[in-house]
């Protein structure tokens, strides 16, 4: 059996790596899939703690279903910004975006 410490350490890791692509990268694409590392490092969480909580529920593994349809509708709504940040300006930079806001 698996410590749950192990998990705990294997999540903090995913979720620094995560952390580091949003806070480095100036590519759209590459700070979504950080933050898609950094919502499943939270599903590691949630999954690892209900295993070691209450063996014999699910409701980690629900949450975690939850997260994961999060995820998926934060990707698909975060990939249309960038395409469509794309065929206006012909860029993804988050450097080269922000004169969207005027």
């Amino acid at each position: 059996m698996v410590p749950l410490a192990d998990y705990l350490v294997l999540s903090a890791v995913v979720f620094a790596l995560g952390l580091y692509a949003v806070l480095t990268r100036r590519n759209g694409v590459a700070i979504l899939m950080g933050i898609e590392l950094m919502l499943n490092a939270a599903n590691i969480n949630l999954v690892a703690f209900n295993k070691y909580a209450a063996p014999g529920a699910v409701q980690g593994q629900i949450f975690a279903l939850i997260v994961i349809t999060l995820a998926a509708c934060e990707a698909a709504v975060g990939l249309a910004l960038v395409l469509a940040a794309y065929r206006s300006l012909e860029t993804i930079h988050v450097d080269e975006i922000n004169v969207m806001r005027w």
